[in-house]
Order: structure tokens, then C-alpha cells, then sequence
């Protein structure tokens, strides 16, 4: 198992429903073993992972997978329901246990998370106004990339970025990412 990949998007068809008493992930409309899931992926649970992340430990078939912990979840989720939108990424492992970016809770005016930027992404988001800000998501390099946004006392929206990895971002499947790094 690797620390990361260069894939921002290794596989999101179908639905899944999380056991977190069981630590199991169980998929509907989905081909986990065929699609080359692996222990260490990252599984974003929920658009937006409106109920956190986890790491895969193992795949039991084309429609189950077994999961590490389930400490990357939201505070007080206690289950996932069916039909629930994910996606399976090689995001660094690590960023999971930082508090700088863990699973986002309730926050108004607050973004933090982790995004594969490939190069196309880092020139184009250095030219795209958010707001009255350009070249809001500007980032120094391309790779793991953490991003924590805020809105200032006076109303301005901050954006703070960190390259965690740099390197070679594989977007041929590219992640629900583009309200901040578009191509």
C-alpha cells in the first residue's frame, strides 16, 4: 500500500451504504474487484464527503469493501444510508488524521480539503475570479494539494493553500473538483 497516488479519481460508478459498526462498504451498481480498488484508496463518503473519508483495507468483491477505521468519519454519524454518492481516490493517506483537513463539519462560510491538481488545473484556476477575487485557488504546483477557505472579519474570502505532494496529477477521470480547479 502506498502513501499516495496520482489519481484524483480512480472509480465513483454507483451507490454505496456504510456499516460502520461492521466496517464494511457495500455497493449497488458498482465492480470494486473488476474497477482494480486497492487497500489504500481513499473512499470520500457523501458529495462533498458530507460524511467523511475512509481507507480501504481490503475489496471482498465487486459490491464490498472492507474499511481501515471509522474515525474519518463526521462526529456523530452513525450511519450511511443506501444510495449514497462517493468517490475512490490515491489521496494521501495521511491528510486523513490532519486536523487541518479532516471530514468537514457544519461550518458557514468554511471549505477545507484536499484536491488532485494536474497542471491544466493549476494554470487555469490562476486565471478564474471567485467572488471579486482572482486567481482565488491559485496554486503553486501541481499534486496533493490542501485548501482551507474563510471568510474574513470584513467580508473577504480568504483561501490558504498547501502543496502537500507535488507531482504528476492523473485527471483522465477527473474528481468532482471544478467549482475550484476547473480544466
Amino acid at each position: 500500500m502506498a502513501l499516495w497516488g496520482n489519481k484524483d479519481l480512480v472509480y465513483s460508478d454507483g451507490t454505496i451504504s456504510v456499516d460502520l459498526g461492521a466496517k464494511t462498504i457495500t455497493g449497488s451498481g458498482t465492480t470494486f474487484t473488476t474497477a482494480g480498488i486497492t487497500a489504500g484508496n481513499v473512499v470520500t463518503v457523501g458529495t462533498g464527503a458530507t460524511y467523511g473519508y475512509a481507507v480501504v483495507s481490503s475489496v471482498t468483491s465487486n459490491t464490498v469493501i472492507a474499511i481501515a477505521e471509522t474515525s474519518h468519519f463526521v462526529s456523530g454519524v452513525s450511519t450511511v444510508p443506501a444510495s449514497t454518492a462517493y468517490q475512490i481516490s490515491e489521496e494521501p493517506i495521511y491528510v486523513l488524521g490532519d486536523s487541518h483537513y479532516i471530514a468537514p463539519e457544519a461550518k458557514a462560510d468554511y471549505f477545507s480539503g484536499v484536491f488532485g491538481v494536474d497542471r491544466l488545473e493549476v494554470g487555469v484556476a490562476a486565471t478564474t475570479t471567485v467572488g471579486s477575487k482572482a486567481g482565488a485557488y491559485a496554486v503553486a504546483h501541481s499534486g496533493w494539494v490542501g485548501v482551507t477557505t474563510y471568510v474574513d472579519g470584513h467580508g473577504n474570502l480568504r483561501v490558504k493553500s498547501e502543496v502537500l505532494v507535488a507531482g504528476g496529477i492523473s485527471t483522465t477521470a477527473d474528481a468532482a473538483d471544478d467549482a475550484r480547479f476547473p480544466e
